[in-house]
């Protein structure tokens, strides 16, 4: 950044229609230079879709990867906008505020530095409540960031004649900016680095930024550092807080808060713990545990469908801590298991910390199901399994009939498709997938709690849903279920017409699945 740049080169200074000289800032003062303008501009503008962005991730564990959050976290960012850029001008207007810049950037650096320790705090101690706290974690910064645009503008004119092409460039200068954050944010930032560590590294560059604008353009430079001090000073408990703060992970992945919990009770078990859900439980010595009701169901599914030991070759939307494929491959030697698993992150902790070793028989693919599943051949599944829903988050894509439609393609003739789904309150989502299944495979069952099924206190956690071209053996599968899961049982036919209803049928145009997934689980259920 070249402060003392000039993109004025005129001998001298010329006076303009209204008598103000071109080497003065219409509020009096040498102008910003052009170089110095576009920095702040862009610097600034950048920042705050970066704070936007890896908000979204902070919030993740909390309130879940949902339209809703994302809807929430824009509308908080964009007030921020208007509201900083309102009061930046208006400041502008009164007074030479280039002695504010300094400040400015420090202090917005001092909050978003802050930020990790703010929202994963308010995380612990009100639940869902947290937005509160990721409002003004968000809306602070931002709102100091966007007044920098106006005060620059002001700044930078020096002939009212020219204040389209001003301000018209450095809207552009920070349009270019926000892009630039935006996809750095999205394409490096969350790939190469944790969450905390982007938001403490973006505060310390925002502050040293401040230090360095207060101290040549303050007007002073020993004003200008201690009008920069103190909130240079804030960014030490943002860092403590990043790494010894609440809600920190073992390995923050792309899409995760990944944490592995040894289990008290059993020495060689291990829980997968994302974003605060407990994903998926593997025992290192023993792959037919299966310590969680859902995975249970799936292997009934399983066991009971195809003749024992037979090996099958599955599908699997979603990976987790693949216990499933695990297990099949213990008690059916010889099956191959293909898995789409979006986040990279998850297979290392499961390879590094839950003892995963792929080979032939178990292809660990990274990519979106939804792709994963089109790669698939027709008619090459014996099973396929969806376990891609977590308790907060639902990948509506994977959900809709055109999906279910892909998964019918690639079963052949008695495959199956077992999935595990969540939902809470008034079950109005898994009614709905249920639905949406009808309409695609001849054949479908319910597998739950029946506290679940009956609706007990809003009861709510993981379901089993079964879907085939060809009869479910429903006495057969009942039966197992019950040596294995005793709380479950089966729902088919005329009963389960009744506890559908006239659920909605999800398609790709019309999938409003976070509105129907409600309300949000207690921290610990397995998801």
């Amino acid at each position: 950044m070249d402060l003392d740049a000039q993109d004025d080169t005129r001998s001298g200074p010329e006076p303009d229609a209204g008598g103000a000289s071109s080497a003065d800032s219409l509020h009096g003062g040498e102008p910003l230079s052009a170089r110095t303008a576009a920095a702040l501009v862009f610097g600034s503008s950048a920042a705050v879709l970066v704070v936007e962005l890896v908000a979204l991730r902070l919030l993740a564990p909390y309130l879940g990867l949902t339209l809703e959050t994302s809807t929430l976290v824009i509308g908080v960012a964009l007030a921020a906008i208007a509201a900083g850029a309102w009061v930046g001008g208006r400041v502008a207007d009164g007074t030479d505020s280039r002695r504010l810049l300094g400040p400015l950037l420090a202090t917005s650096g001092a909050c978003v530095a802050l930020m990790p320790v703010v929202v994963r705090g308010g995380g612990e101690v009100a639940g869902a409540g947290v937005f509160l706290f990721a409002a003004a974690a968000i809306f602070v910064p931002g709102a100091l960031l966007s007044a920098i645009s106006p005060i620059v503008a002001t700044l930078r004119l020096t002939d009212l004649a020219r204040t389209g092409s001003v301000v018209g460039g450095l809207s552009g200068v920070g349009t270019l900016g926000a892009i630039a954050g935006t996809v750095l944010t999205g394409f490096v930032f969350v790939t190469a680095f944790p969450v905390s560590a982007i938001l403490v590294g973006l505060g310390v560059v925002l502050v040293l930024a401040g230090v360095v604008v207060g101290a040549r353009l303050g007007r002073g430079g020993r004003s200008g550092l201690v009008r920069t001090a103190p909130p240079a000073l804030l960014v030490v408990p943002g860092l403590l807080g990043a790494v010894w703060g609440p809600g920190s992970c073992d390995v923050e992945t792309v899409y995760h808060c990944a944490r592995v919990v040894q289990d008290d009770d059993r020495p060689t078990g291990r829980v997968l713990v994302l974003d605060g859900l407990r994903h998926s439980y593997v025992d290192l010595a023993d792959p037919t545990h299966l310590e969680f009701d859902y995975i249970a169901a799936l292997a009934s599914v399983a066991d009971t469908a195809f003749p024992a030991t037979e090996p099958l070759t599955a599908y699997h939307l979603g990976g987790g801590g693949l216990t499933l494929p695990r297990y099949l491959a213990e008690v059916r030697p010889g099956t191959r298991s293909v898995v789409s698993e979006i986040d990279a992150g998850v297979l290392d902790v499961d390879v590094d910390r839950l003892g995963l070793e792929t080979g032939p028989d178990l292809d660990v693919r990274i990519e979106d199901g939804r792709l994963g599943v089109e790669r698939i051949a027709a008619a090459s599944q014996d099973l396929v399994v969806g376990d891609a829903f977590g308790g907060v988050s639902v990948p509506w894509h994977l959900t809709t009939r055109e999906a279910m439609t892909e998964v019918r393609r690639v079963l052949g003739p008695g495959g199956l498709y077992a999935a595990n789904l969540i939902d809470f309150g008034p079950m109005d989502f898994v009614r709905a997938e249920i639905a949406t299944l009808r309409t695609v495979f001849d054949h479908v069952v319910l597998l739950a709690g029946t506290d679940v099924l009956e609706g007990e206190a809003g009861a709510g956690g993981n379901v089993v849903v079964v879907a085939s071209q060809a009869p479910v053996d429903g006495a057969a599968l009942g039966d197992r279920l019950g040596g294995r899961v005793p709380d479950w049982r089966l729902l088919a036919g005329a009963e389960l017409d009744t506890w559908v209803g006239d659920a909605m049928v999800l398609t790709d145009d019309h999938a409003p699945v976070d509105q129907l997934l409600t309300p949000y689980p207690t921290p610990g259920r397995p998801g």
